[in-house]
C-alpha cells in the first residue's frame, strides 16, 4: 500500500525536528503540497509535536 503524502510529510517533519530552519523548510514544503483537509490534519499533528519541542513551536506560524 502506498504512502500517503500526508504521512511522508509527517515522517519528515520527524526527522528534521532536529533543526529549526530545515524543520520550517520542510513544513513550508509541506504546506504547497498537501490538500485543504490534510492541512488541517498536520495543524493538530503539530501542536501535539510541538508540546514536547518548544523551540519548533514558532513553526505553526506558518500554518495560518
Amino acid at each position: 500500500m502506498p504512502r500517503t503524502v500526508f504521512a511522508y510529510t509527517k515522517s519528515i517533519l520527524e526527522r528534521v525536528s532536529f533543526d529549526k530552519k530545515l524543520f520550517r523548510k520542510e513544513l513550508e514544503k509541506a504546506l504547497k503540497n498537501l490538500l485543504p483537509y490534510e492541512i488541517e490534519l498536520l495543524r493538530d499533528w503539530l501542536i501535539q509535536f510541538t508540546a514536547e519541542r518548544p523551540e519548533l513551536r514558532q513553526c505553526l506560524i506558518y500554518m495560518n
